[in-house]
């Protein structure tokens, strides 16, 4: 790079291509946030049906612009809650996405966000220029607006790698859950049948599940016993290496 003048950042020029430096400073920065569910047997992400221009009236993941004046990760918190009034939910960033034209108005480069939230503990509400909300079975959506569709693939790519490697798929059932549904669960997330008997020697032998004196109710065939997930133990056993492989 070629510097002519130290107090006008305009007349700094990159010597491959000979442009100014001010003609690399235009980009928009986005975030797109990727919410997982689960619910009756179906592994579901929440969308929004746009409202606004471009790509009014189709489907999208929950995103905007970053405002100039904020970071990323308060951003994506506050893009979220604008937009479908959840708070208080924990997002990790996982991919960004830099086609040229991703974006019809400009240079936009996103950074997308996912996380794994229990359907029943949320109520989100359409506001802003969301018109409408809706979780969605992550194999039933096409025609999403913008690249969205490379950003939830990439997201369910993601969730597909952490899934093997650590117990994050607990996050989407129940406070207490049957060895049957957990297996189901990750049946789900993995697309892969697995072993019932092998499955459960394989999980109770982790010592990551607390044995409750508790069983189902309300069911029409015999009450399986309950557990629930030990959060301590899995951090303790994280610190020193542990690995969640099934």
């Amino acid at each position: 790079m070629v510097k002519a003048d130290q107090n006008n950042s305009s007349q700094f020029y990159l010597s491959e291509n000979n442009l100014p430096y001010s003609d690399f400073m235009v980009f928009g920065i986005s975030v797109d946030c990727v919410l997982f569910g689960y619910e009756k047997g179906t592994v579901k992400v929440l969308m929004i049906k746009r409202g606004a221009s471009p790509f009014k009236n189709y489907w999208a993941l929950p995103g905007d612009l970053v405002n100039p004046q904020e970071d990323l990760d308060n951003s994506a918190t506050h893009v979220l809650k604008k937009l479908t009034g959840l708070e208080d939910v924990f997002m990790e960033q996982f991919h960004s996405f830099g086609s040229v034209n991703r974006h019809p108005v400009g240079r936009v480069v996103t950074v997308g966000y996912y996380s794994l939230i229990k359907i029943e503990k949320y109520q989100p509400i359409a506001s802003a220029w969301a018109d409408q909300l809706e979780w969605v079975n992550i194999d039933e959506l096409s025609e999403l607006a913008f690249d969205h569709q490379d950003v939830l693939q990439k997201a369910i790519e993601t969730l597909k790698k952490k899934v093997r490697t650590e117990p994050i798929g607990f996050e989407l059932l129940p406070d207490k859950f049957t060895l049957l549904e957990l297996q189901e669960l990750y049946e789900v997330l993995l697309v892969y049948k697995f072993d019932k008997p092998n499955f459960r020697k394989k999980i109770l032998s982790m010592n990551l599940l607390v044995s409750l004196k508790e069983v189902q109710d309300n069911v029409a065939h015999r009450p399986a016993k309950l557990f629930k997930f030990d959060e301590r133990r899995y951090m303790s056993l994280k610190k020193e290496g542990f690995s969640f492989e099934l």
